[in-house]
């Protein structure tokens, strides 16, 4: 059977709480009527167990089970670190 959960890949944003990471995904749409591209920004809390993940890294997350009232994502892996 397939893995379905879905898989997104964003920058952290901040990393101040305890086991968990913000991450914020980019989004590029084009409006449907003037034809501009529209940038669009999502920030997603996700779940950090070994802080792998600092602030600047490129991260990919996965979707998971809700862990608390916002964090319903997982650090999967870090794919790029920040410079220092």
């Amino acid at each position: 059977m397939r893995e379905q959960r879905k898989r997104l890949v964003g920058r952290v944003t901040s990393d101040k709480m305890q086991k968990t990471v913000v991450v914020s995904v980019e989004n590029l749409h084009r409006h449907p009527l003037y034809n501009k591209v529209i940038r669009q920004t999502t920030k997603y809390k996700a779940h950090n167990p070994n802080d792998a993940a600092k602030m600047g890294d490129l991260v990919q997350i996965v979707e998971s089970q809700p862990m608390s009232r916002e964090k319903r994502w997982a650090v999967e892996k870090v794919l790029q670190q920040a410079e220092a």
